[in-house]
């Protein structure tokens, strides 16, 4: 059993060492950087920059990523849904499946005004 899996081991092993070895051979093979400090400063076209480039970000943009990751995910699961929703019809279970569905979104959109409510989702 131990034999089968040779082939995956020396596939990880590829894996694994392919950035490694391309990482050097590029720093091996790259010119001399003739910057400075001044390099490594932000680019604003021309101008010097007015603040530090590390600016905090507001809760409010992290509570619409994860509405938008929740809702993304419920759409992932309405789509095979939505698929077998057809077979469930012809072997007459399509009230059963309907149900179930509504009772999802309900959950979700339950949620959704729970967080309207809250106040969450006011930029205000």
């Amino acid at each position: 059993m131990p034999e089968a899996y040779i082939p995956v081991l020396i596939f990880a092993l590829l894996v694994l060492s392919f950035p490694v070895l391309a990482l050097l051979i590029f720093k091996l093979i790259r010119p001399e950087s003739r910057g400075g400090p001044a390099k490594l400063q932000p680019y604003e076209c021309g101008i010097p920059p007015e603040s530090n480039a590390r600016g905090r970000y507001s809760a409010r943009f992290y509570v619409v990523a994860m509405l938008f990751v929740i809702f993304d995910v419920e759409t992932m699961f309405l789509f095979p849904w939505a698929i077998l929703y057809r077979s469930w019809v012809v072997n007459h279970m399509g009230a059963f499946a309907l149900v179930s569905m509504f009772v999802f979104l309900g959950i979700l959109l339950v949620g959704y005004a729970w967080l309207y409510k809250k106040g969450a989702l006011d930029w205000a």
